[in-house]
């Protein structure tokens, strides 16, 4: 059982290591050089940034966070303890209950990502061939109740 609040500024390091922990399984497609040029940006930039909401179990550990920019879900991620007990399912659910159409983009090569937001109702709108750094990981755009393209 988890609870959802947003985040405090002083839960930057765990957001933080939580997002360590969740590339490092899920994302073994990612050079170890850009996994620390994404890690200076998490958690230098976007975690501080604020409007995270988190997840925390009974003891309050955080065991994931979440950040949106309007209903674009900009970040989403779960500690690998907790992949698979419907924490990113309970995520999701509060960015869609916001109303409007929620987009994501998610890596191509992140095919657990990808069957996970499929299973959710996200289909795939468009595709870049490079992620928003310029780097050589293709993103799917992906938008819930639409057409696939």
């Amino acid at each position: 059982m988890v609870d959802f609040r947003v985040a405090r500024p002083d839960e930057v390091q765990a957001m933080y290591e939580i997002w360590e922990a969740a590339v490092r399984a899920t994302h073994d497609f990612v050079s170890e050089e850009d996994l620390a040029f994404y890690g200076t940006l998490v958690r230098e930039q976007y975690l501080p940034a604020g409007g995270v909401r988190v997840a925390v179990d009974a003891e309050g550990r955080l065991v994931g966070f979440m950040g949106m920019t309007g209903t674009m879900i900009d970040m989403l991620f779960v500690h690998p303890r907790w992949f698979g007990q419907g924490v990113g399912r309970a995520f999701v659910a509060l960015a869609l209950a916001q109303g409007g159409e929620v987009r994501v983009d998610v890596n191509e090569q992140n095919v657990g990502a990808r069957r996970f937001y499929a299973r959710l109702g996200f289909v795939e709108i468009g595709r870049c061939e490079r992620d928003g750094c310029g780097r050589p990981y293709p993103l799917l755009q992906l938008r819930h109740g639409g057409v696939a393209r």
